[in-house]
């Protein structure tokens, strides 16, 4: 008779390409976060208030994984702290809608200036995220905390007006470069604090990172250099990281293929089974489609996911970001797909 794994076991295990029972089912937070609307006026644990709160915040990310069972409990709710921290104007949106960038601080990369280390850790909103991570770490232990963090790029398109900012990266590449240093290392700060309060897995989405907005020769230069890293120095902490690249892969799966991370998480029209046979090396993570999720029904959702089981994919999560309105009888149908076939 198999032995069933905790949540927790389950995901460290597959991250470390180690054999498992069945795949774990998660939803990370940050650009994946499940803190939809139906949930939220169920308990009463509401944002924007959460995203301030650590009470609230631990409170919200438990009910999320008692509704809707994905195998983790996954914060923050967003994708704005970083950029918050190092200076952006935030509008903190309202319970449909996420937090989004009002304005950001610079205009070009010639322009930055460059905040001394330490401002994460003196920071409110990551002191919310720290502490909530703690407390949910103690909450259930089975249980992983996954950090979510937004990428370098996106972080550092969240802080220079990101047309001017692409631009940058092109005609001014060595101010890019050294903005991007400068970017990855509050990152770095801001996931160690994660690490030391209790986070199992740190997970890294970074939108603006994509082969389409790049093309090779900057992903490369850019993407996959900083993205390193930033997963070398969490390697260096002893702990696990999930990489979420969105966008097609044609143009960039060489470029792929040289990512550090432990896991690899993609858009829904990225053929999972495809690229687990074309790089061999890579944990597959994802990719039911948001929109189905949002707009599909329940049986629609099972059926897809039993797919996702039929391609033998490493780690089964939602493709890319939920909307709020995504109804909680489909993320049910989506966990349960995994969970009860398996036990």
């Amino acid at each position: 008779m198999t032995t069933l794994l905790s949540p927790k076991d389950r995901l460290l295990r597959t991250l470390a390409k180690q054999s498992v029972d069945r795949p774990p089912v998660i939803c990370p937070g940050g650009m994946m976060n499940s803190a939809v609307v139906e949930i939220m006026k169920e308990t009463g644990h509401t944002l924007p208030s959460a995203h301030l709160s650590w009470e609230l915040m631990t409170a919200l990310a438990a009910d999320v994984q008692n509704y809707t069972s994905f195998e983790n409990f996954g914060i923050p709710f967003c994708m704005t702290i970083e950029a918050e921290v190092l200076g952006s104007e935030i509008n903190y949106g309202s319970l449909e809608c996420e937090p989004k960038i009002q304005k950001e601080i610079f205009n070009s990369v010639k322009e930055v200036n460059f905040l001394p280390q330490g401002a994460m850790s003196k920071n409110h909103r990551v002191a919310a995220v720290v502490q909530s991570i703690y407390n949910l770490s103690k909450i259930n232990s089975d249980i992983p905390v996954i950090g979510s963090l937004t990428g370098p790029l996106s972080t550092a398109a969240s802080l220079v007006d990101p047309m001017q900012f692409l631009k940058g990266l092109r005609r001014e590449a060595e101010a890019s470069h050294r903005f991007m240093d400068y970017v990855c290392d509050h990152l770095i700060e801001y996931a160690k604090l994660m690490k030391d309060n209790g986070a199992s897995v740190i997970s890294i989405a970074d939108p603006t990172a994509t082969g389409e907005i790049l093309g090779p020769k900057m992903f490369e230069e850019y993407a996959v250099t900083y993205l390193n890293k930033l997963i070398d120095r969490l390697h260096e902490m002893k702990i696990p990281v999930i990489v979420h690249i969105c966008g097609r892969m044609e143009a960039v799966k060489p470029q792929i293929a040289m990512l550090h991370g432990d896991a690899l998480s993609v858009d829904a029209f990225v053929s999972l089974k495809n690229l687990k046979s074309e790089i061999s090396s890579v944990t597959t993570m994802g990719n039911l489609s948001t929109y189905l999720l949002e707009f599909g029904t329940p049986d629609k959702v099972y059926l897809q996911t039993e797919r996702l089981l039929a391609d033998r994919i490493d780690i089964i999560a939602p493709a890319c970001g939920l909307s709020t309105s995504t109804p909680l009888d489909n993320i049910k149908a989506f966990t349960k797909a995994i969970i009860e076939r398996h036990g």
